[in-house]
């Protein structure tokens, strides 16, 4: 992959990265190539394509040009030779695991990931024959102990879903060297804005770029960034597999990536104020967010994070019903199980993603009835604020 800090800055490549100058009937945009298949102008450029003379798009399953541009400027968004586009994040993240991880070979998750991703790992990757071990977010030492014979990659979120423990990445890169051991973070939280894996000697990253890749809640994709011959892989497993990322969505995508640098700014500008307000409120108990120096993984995201992203979890003075209160109480968020758009969404993680466990299930994996997550849009500071105070001082 890229070595070293691309020469121009990310609102620059975020603007231009992985477009071409020349463009079909000169558009200045990056056109939707709405097709499924391509044709060959006679059976001569047909063996040349087969035999790796000449590039040119065959079946839409294996490529398409409005897809290939987003996947060009993702890839230098994230300093990485190549990415790859696929139909969800989650679609991306089992994609690989398949790909990757053999019956019979072991892998190691971190316990405060996506519920879904933990989800498949606990159930169909074991019903595969894939050994799951899964560890404390953020404990390197766990971590590095539950390695063994068969372990061949490292998984981890950083920051983490709800509580955004951040990894420390340079550390988990050189385990991994030393086991000769695979690694892949889930950067969505971050996003390339924020921090760069593959900077740090991680294997692969990846991004549900339905959230802040696109920006504006209107398109479900994934993507996988990393070198050219892991991404290669991916590639042909992809053809396979057949998770792939439609053009018109690959257009919303590019779109979106215009102005990612700028929603940036503003997502953790209204980040760090709102976990800062929340911190300082007496009716909130507990804040998590990476920005503050109360939280645990403060210096590790200090020292490889530019930013600490839009969302702040934390917990109310209040029990399931009056936690409910205050939800409904805000007037600005609307109530969604996403993040990362231009619009705030607030969700209670137990009711929202948990709603089937019992409490007591909750609590054992560390989800109080009274947390909150807040991915905080583009809004006003001053409304975001104005709008949390005024709920919290109805409703606790």
């Amino acid at each position: 992959m890229s070595q070293g800090k691309p020469p121009q800055g990310i609102s620059t490549r975020a603007v231009h990265g992985g477009e071409r100058r020349q463009r079909l009937g000169d558009a200045l945009t990056v056109p939707i190539y709405q097709t499924s298949t391509y044709v060959f102008r006679n059976t001569a450029e047909l063996i040349d394509f087969k035999e790796g003379r000449i590039e040119k798009g065959e079946y839409g399953r294996y490529g398409n040009p409005t897809v290939q541009a987003a996947e060009r400027k993702l890839a230098e968004l994230e300093h990485a030779d190549d990415a790859l586009l696929w139909a969800s994040g989650m679609c991306a993240i089992t994609s690989v695991l398949l790909t990757m991880l053999r019956p019979g070979q072991h892998m190691i998750i971190t316990a405060d990931v996506y519920r879904r991703t933990r989800q498949f790992c606990d159930t169909m990757l074991r019903r595969w024959g894939v050994e799951v071990t899964v560890v404390p977010p953020a404990d390197m030492a766990a971590l590095e102990a539950a390695i063994q014979k068969n372990t061949r990659l490292l998984f981890s979120e950083s920051p983490t879903n709800p509580y955004l423990y951040v990894v420390d990445l340079e550390r988990l890169a050189d385990i991994a060297r030393r086991h000769r051991l695979r690694t892949m973070i889930d950067s969505t939280f971050a996003t390339p804005y924020n921090q760069n894996p593959l900077d740090y000697g991680i294997d692969l990253v990846m991004h549900s770029a339905t959230k802040y890749l696109g920006g504006h809640n209107d398109l479900l994709a994934g993507v996988v960034a990393g070198s050219a011959s892991l991404i290669a892989a991916l590639r042909e497993a992809q053809g396979v597999l057949g998770g792939i990322t439609d053009p018109h969505t690959a257009y919303l995508l590019l779109r979106g990536l215009k102005t990612f640098a700028l929603r940036m700014q503003r997502h953790n500008a209204n980040g760090m104020a709102l976990a800062r307000f929340l911190e300082s409120h007496p009716k909130v108990r507990r804040v998590y967010y990476p920005g503050l120096e109360s939280h645990p993984s403060h210096a590790i995201a200090s020292r490889q994070m530019r930013g600490f992203g839009g969302v702040v979890s934390f917990e109310v003075a209040g029990d399931l019903r009056q936690t409910s209160a205050f939800i409904d109480a805000l007037r600005l968020p609307y109530i969604a199980p996403s993040l990362g758009g231009v619009e705030s969404l607030v969700e209670q993680p137990a009711l929202m993603s948990y709603y089937e466990l019992t409490p007591e299930e909750r609590q054992r994996l560390g989800i109080s009835d009274s947390l909150v997550r807040y991915a905080a849009g583009i809004e006003d500071t001053e409304d975001v604020l104005a709008d949390v105070e005024q709920a919290l001082k109805v409703c606790l």
